[in-house]
């Protein structure tokens, strides 16, 4: 996306986020069923698939997204996301869809993750956590994996099937280590990565009570998923898609 169509999505992001005091929003949140902050999902395993078809969040069988990962220091990194033909069985008894997610730099794997997906009879697709490490000089660092039904931890919310603007729902919950929450902001945007130009974009923001200085905007192209992220206050993080083959 070109620097003036940056700017203009990230104002009327910002925009949208301050009319989220208004009393329309308010009421659109006061009346929103899904997980917050800390409180019990209580989900029933048999309402689960994994098959996932959410146009927002597709996650077919052998999909592959290629994403290039940049930020205001120079770093470049190569993110590849696979859908994989695996499942697996979660603590709190869903069984759900394992995401392979490998980020390099220079050729070099920085950090391997199995990220665990499942949809409900709604079309909501929910995460339930993710068995993650981070390798810094050959070391693994895998204390970012968590899994819902296991010390606490629980699932929360990847994509609305029916999302609204002004609806809010939590990402992930385990206290004090993963507890991002999202905001929609807007479903009618346009974006423009090296994979190509999208209309009717869903606009959401992503923040976290762990981190409360970091918000990132994030762009969901209909029949992709994510196509475009952008760290706007506590980094320079910006995740723009290169290619998607299903």
């Amino acid at each position: 996306m070109g620097a003036v169509a940056v700017t203009a999505a990230l104002l009327l992001a910002l925009l949208l986020s301050a009319c989220g005091s208004s009393d329309s929003s308010s009421a659109a949140q006061s009346t929103n069923t899904f997980p917050q902050s800390s409180e019990p999902a209580n989900l029933n395993p048999a309402d689960f698939t994994t098959q996932i078809d959410n146009p927002y969040f597709p996650l077919p069988v052998g999909a592959q997204w290629h994403v290039r990962v940049t930020d205001q220091e120079g770093t470049v990194q190569q993110q590849v996301i696979t859908v994989t033909d695996k499942t697996r069985q979660m603590g709190d008894g869903v069984t759900a869809r394992v995401v392979h997610d490998v980020v390099s730099e220079g050729r070099k794997p920085v950090e391997i993750t199995e990220d665990w997906y499942a949809q409900d009879s709604d079309g909501n697709v929910w995460y339930f956590g993710e068995d993650t490490a981070e390798i810094h000089n050959g070391k693994r660092d895998t204390s970012g994996s968590f899994e819902a039904g296991v010390n606490g931890a629980d699932a929360g919310i990847a994509m609305l099937a029916h999302p609204t603007v002004g609806q809010t729902y939590r990402e992930e919950y385990y206290a004090g280590h993963a507890e991002d929450r999202s905001r929609v902001l807007a479903l009618d945007q346009q974006a423009e990565v090296p994979f190509g130009h999208f209309r009717n974009v869903l606009l959401t923001e992503d923040y976290s009570p762990v981190e409360p200085d970091v918000l990132e905007l994030k762009m969901y192209a209909p029949g992709i998923g994510q196509v475009l992220a952008q760290t706007v206050s506590g980094g320079s993080e910006r995740e723009e898609l290169i290619s998607f083959t299903k």
